[in-house]
C-alpha cells in the first residue's frame, strides 16, 4: 500500500497533517486527518477563580482570543445568575464584531484566499498574501491590512487589549465607551463596510466568474451532506453573540433548536485513537461513523453551517448577497464545503453592518455597564466564533473557584466533517497514483475552506512543541535531522 502525507498541512492555525493510502490500483483507499497535539486546557482552569477565566482562555488562542473571551463571560454570567445591563451587552456584540471583521478578512485574504486569487495549480511559492498581493497590487494590500488594523483597533478599545481583551466580566463590562472612542469606532466601522462590498465584488469577479472556480466549487469531490448548526435571533437570523442554537436536517429541515443550558441533550462526543481531537456527534441521531447524510449524527459549523442553519441575515446588504449566494448555488442548504469562503465574507459583511447599527446606538455610551454578581454555580456560555460555534461550561464551587471546565470549539464540531472532506476530495482527485503539487493542494482547500483552528481544538500539554528541523544543502539533499 502507498502512502501519500501532507506535513505539515499549509495556511492554517495549529499544526497537524493529512495522510492518504492508496490501494494496489493507485486510487485512495483511505484519507485521514491526524493532530499530534494533546488537548488540556480545562485542567488549566481547574482550580482558578471563576472571574480569571475570560482572561485565562484568551490564551487558547491568538487567532480568536476574544470569542474565547466572551464565551468565558457568558458562562460567568451563568454561573453567577447575573445579567449584564443592556449596554454592557451591546458593548460585548460590538467587540465581537470587530474580532469577526478582523479574523475573516485575515482567512480570505491571508489563508483560503490565495487558491481562488492567485490559483490553486499556482506554485506553491505564489499561494500566499504575496501571491495575492503581486495579483491585486499594493494598494489593494493596504486596504486589507488596513481594515484588518481597524477590526483590531475596535477589539482595543473595547476590550483594552486588541488580541487579549479583558474587558468582559461576570455582570458585563470594566469600563464604559466614552463619545470620542465611539466617533473613532464609527469613521473605522463605516470604512469596513465599504472595504466588504469590496471583497464581496472581488470574490465574485475572481471567482464565481470563472466557469472552472463555479465548477470546482459545485464538483463531487467538495460536496457533503451533512446537518447544520449556528446561532439565531427570535427571527431566525444569523447571530454571532446571542439567540438559541438552531440545528437543520440535510435537506433544510429545522431539526431542533435549544439554548446553552441544553447543549449535553444534543451533543456527544466520540473519540478515535488516531487523534487528539474529539468528534462530536448528535445524540438523537448517534455516531454512525465518518459518514454523511440525513442518517449519520455529524453536523457542520461555522459560516457556511451559520447560514444553512439561518433563514437570512439580518442586515440589508448581507441579506442580498445571502440570496445571491443560495441562487447561485441551486438552493439552500448548499452542501458544497467551498462554499465556506463565500459564506465568510457574506458574515464580514454582516459584522461590519451590525457595528454600524450598534455604535449609533442611543444606549452604547452609558455608564451602566455591570450588575453585582450573585452566588456560584454552573454555567454555559456559546457565542459563534470565527470558525463556529464555541460553547463554554463551568462549574464552580462555594468560593467561586472552577470546579470542572468543558469547552467544545468550533474546529471540534467540524472534525468529522473536515476528515470526511478530505477524504472525499482525495477519492475524487487521484486516480492511479498520479499526483502532484497543485493536486495535493486542491486536497487541502477542502480542509482549508473550515478555516480550522488547533490552537484551539487541541492544547499541548507536554510543556514544550514538538519541533523537526531538516537542513539541505543547495542541491536539496538531506543534511541533518534535528528533533525537540
Amino acid at each position: 500500500m502507498t502512502e501519500i502525507v501532507i506535513d505539515p498541512i499549509t495556511r492554517l492555525e495549529g499544526h497537524g497533517k493529512i495522510t492518504i493510502f492508496l490501494d494496489k490500483t493507485g486510487n485512495v483507499e483511505n484519507a485521514y486527518l491526524q493532530i499530534p497535539e494533546l488537548r488540556g486546557f480545562e485542567r488549566f482552569c481547574e482550580g482558578r477563580r471563576a472571574e480569571d477565566l475570560p482572561i485565562i482562555t484568551t490564551r487558547i488562542c491568538g487567532v480568536c482570543p476574544v470569542a474565547h473571551h466572551m464565551a468565558a463571560a457568558k458562562a460567568c454570567d451563568a454561573a453567577f445568575n447575573v445579567e449584564p445591563p443592556e449596554t454592557a451587552k451591546k458593548l460585548r456584540e460590538l467587540e465581537y464584531c470587530g474580532y469577526l471583521i478582523y479574523d475573516h478578512i485575515l482567512h480570505f485574504y491571508f489563508l483560503g484566499g490565495p487558491d481562488f486569487i492567485v490559483g490553486p495549480d499556482a506554485p506553491a511559492s505564489k499561494r500566499n498574501i504575496l501571491g495575492v498581493i503581486e495579483k491585486t497590487g499594493l494598494e489593494i494590500a493596504k486596504e486589507v491590512i488596513k481594515h484588518r488594523a481597524y477590526g483590531q483597533r475596535i477589539t482595543g478599545i473595547l476590550g483594552g487589549k486588541p488580541t487579549h481583551p479583558v474587558s468582559a466580566t461576570p455582570g458585563g463590562m470594566t469600563k464604559a465607551l466614552s463619545e470620542e472612542e465611539r466617533q473613532e469606532i464609527e469613521k473605522m466601522v463605516n470604512s469596513c463596510v465599504k472595504f466588504a462590498k469590496f471583497s464581496l465584488e472581488t470574490f465574485s469577479n475572481i471567482v464565481m466568474k470563472n466557469t472552472d472556480y463555479v465548477n470546482l466549487i459545485k464538483s463531487e469531490p467538495y460536496i457533503l451532506k451533512t446537518f447544520y448548526m449556528g446561532t439565531v435571533d427570535k427571527k431566525n437570523k444569523v447571530n454571532f453573540y446571542d439567540g438559541d442554537i438552531r440545528i437543520v436536517t440535510p435537506e433544510g429541515d429545522e431539526f431542533t433548536r435549544f439554548n446553552s443550558s441544553e447543549y449535553l441533550d444534543i451533543i456527544e462526543e466520540h473519540v478515535e485513537p488516531w487523534t487528539y481531537v474529539k468528534l462530536p456527534y448528535l445524540k438523537k441521531v448517534g455516531w454512525k461513523g465518518l459518514v454523511d447524510g440525513s442518517d449519520s449524527g455529524v453536523y457542520r459549523v461555522g459560516p457556511l453551517g451559520r447560514l444553512n442553519a439561518a433563514d437570512g441575515m439580518a442586515t440589508p446588504i448581507a441579506q442580498e448577497e445571502y440570496k445571491t449566494m443560495y441562487k447561485t448555488l441551486g438552493g439552500k442548504p448548499t452542501h458544497a464545503t467551498l462554499a465556506f469562503h463565500w459564506a465568510r465574507l457574506i458574515e464580514l459583511m454582516y459584522a461590519s453592518e451590525r457595528a454600524q447599527e450598534l455604535i449609533v446606538d442611543k444606549e452604547i455610551t452609558r455608564k451602566d455597564v455591570r450588575n453585582e454578581p450573585g452566588k456560584p454555580g454552573e454555567g454555559v456560555g456559546i457565542v459563534e466564533a470565527a470558525r463556529g460555534t464555541l460553547i463554554h461550561h463551568y462549574q464552580l464551587d462555594e468560593n467561586g473557584l472552577a470546579k470542572k471546565v468543558n469547552l467544545i470549539v468550533a474546529t471540534t464540531h467540524n472534525t468529522p466533517s473536515i476528515c470526511m472532506s478530505i477524504k472525499n476530495a482525495a477519492r475524487g482527485l487521484i486516480h492511479n497514483g498520479k499526483v502532484n503539487d497543485g493536486l495535493l493542494n486542491k486536497i487541502e482547500m477542502a480542509f482549508r475552506a473550515y478555516d480550522p483552528c488547533f490552537a484551539c481544538a487541541t492544547h499541548l500539554a507536554l510543556g514544550q512543541m514538538p519541533m523537526k528541523v531538516e537542513i539541505f544543502d543547495n542541491k536539496k539533499h538531506l543534511l541533518r535531522t534535528l528533533k525537540r
